[in-house]
């Protein structure tokens, strides 16, 4: 290790701290714990310990109940995180076990807490002579196999009876990255002959005309063309919200929970910048992000602050042609790029979201045009977010028909729209339902 840089593991016990203990979100987290290293092995390292003991808190932390002989008290939060992150190296990463357990002890020093260093070194080392039986017994309980809260669990195994596993899978599996190129910028191939050229090797995807997806991730404020609005990162699933809704030049469109606007420049790209688009965002704070990336990519937008649900605060009663309702939700097709989801979200919250999810769709069609289509969207997996959601939409709204989607992607259920599940063709988890009002 660098003797300039701080020492990895502690940070990412601080890290995980902020995050489980504290309640904080990992994006924000890891931004501020990753600054503090110049080199970049390091930072990497760091990373895939925060990130790979928040993945597997649940299945770890079921182990680390196994080993102890009784719980200990909140205060000692720390001691609890430091055993899970020597557990997680112990299982899931290169180090040698034994260099595990003596780097994970040296740490208790750190922590002011003298009676831990025992307890932490009996408990690694319990676990290293019976690994195998104490993993199986603990397994025998999917949640804890598959490292989700029993809730969620729940509810992919009545949801999804023959593809759970598969989904609570791929959300413990790290996300590609995926960038969609800039077609008024550049052509897809003349792109990844730039990368090809610089040994950056990329695949297109059969999903999206402008898709790019990198084999390995890297900084892509780097890659050529980013500073002029080459490419955007975006994953494939959130990809399809601009091929669905269509957009054509000339159109009013409204993208109405538009941060941090991949879906907005798309749209507009997608009608050579030629909409009279509203990009609308409730959180003040979010507006930054959008306003760069419109700017960066060189696109028109008009940019407000506004509760979609409250349209006589922004709306000038223009009616519009389509509508991108990218609604407020669990984010839980998304758990494999953000593990922390899995601990911040509860089934309260998901019945919150569900009343707002369909108020703002009710709200925003009376600001549709007849003949105009809304696109109705979110990044769960939860039907009552999805399916059931439109569902009951639908029922109430006589002038409301769902446009099939002819995709060959997605689950097909006895409910509206089409659900991609996460790592379907390596995509996040995703749902698109495609409304229109009658003339």
């Amino acid at each position: 290790m660098n003797g300039n840089q701080p020492n990895s593991r502690y940070v990412a016990l601080k890290m995980c701290l902020n995050v489980i203990e504290h309640g904080r979100s990992l994006s924000q987290t890891l931004g501020e714990g990753l600054s503090q290293f110049s080199d970049r092995r390091e930072r990497a390292f760091t990373q895939n310990l925060v990130l790979g003991t928040l993945r597997w808190q649940e299945r770890l932390a079921a182990i680390r109940a196994h080993l102890l002989k009784k719980p200990l008290k909140a205060k000692d939060e720390d001691v609890n995180q430091l055993i899970l992150l020597g557990l997680y190296q112990i299982l899931y990463l290169d180090t040698p076990p034994h260099a595990a357990v003596s780097e994970t002890v040296t740490l208790t020093a750190k922590l002011k807490k003298p009676w831990s260093k025992a307890l932490v070194n009996g408990v690694l080392r319990s676990f290293l002579r019976d690994a195998e039986s104490i993993q199986a017994e603990v397994d025998l309980k999917p949640a804890f196999k598959y490292s989700h809260p029993q809730w969620f669990t729940k509810t992919m195994r009545k949801a999804y009876p023959d593809d759970w596993q598969a989904i609570l899978e791929a959300n413990n599996q790290p996300a590609p990255l995926s960038l969609r190129v800039n077609k008024l910028y550049q052509t897809r191939e003349a792109f990844k002959a730039e990368l090809d050229a610089l040994s950056i090797a990329s695949h297109e995807h059969d999903f999206s005309p402008a898709a790019l997806v990198l084999e390995q991730t890297l900084d892509i404020t780097q890659l050529p063309s980013y500073e002029d609005g080459g490419f955007s990162v975006q994953d494939i699933a959130a990809q399809q919200a601009a091929y669905l809704l269509d957009p054509q030049p000339g159109e009013h469109i409204l993208d109405a929970c538009a941060a941090p606007g991949g879906k907005t420049t798309h749209l507009l790209e997608q009608a050579n910048n030629q909409l009279k688009l509203l990009a609308l965002e409730k959180e003040p704070e979010r507006i930054e992000r959008l306003s760069e990336n419109l700017h960066r990519l060189e696109l028109d937008a008009e940019v407000e602050v506004g509760d979609a649900s409250q349209p006589s605060d922004w709306w000038d009663g223009q009616l519009f042609d389509r509508i991108l309702l990218d609604a407020p939700c669990s984010a839980t097709g998304i758990i494999r790029r953000h593990p922390d989801i899995k601990w911040h979200r509860t089934l309260e919250d998901v019945e919150e979201l569900v009343e707002i999810q369909g108020a703002i769709l009710k709200t925003l069609w009376s600001t549709l045009k007849p003949g105009g289509k809304l696109l109705y969207a979110t990044c769960s997996v939860l039907p009552q977010e999805n399916g059931l959601q439109t569902q009951a939409f639908l029922a109430a709204t006589p002038d409301a028909k769902e446009i099939p989607i002819e995709r060959n992607w997605g689950l097909k259920q006895d409910l509206p729209g089409k659900q991609i599940l996460p790592g379907e063709a390596g995509m996040d988890g995703f749902y698109y339902c495609l409304l229109e009002k009658a003339e």
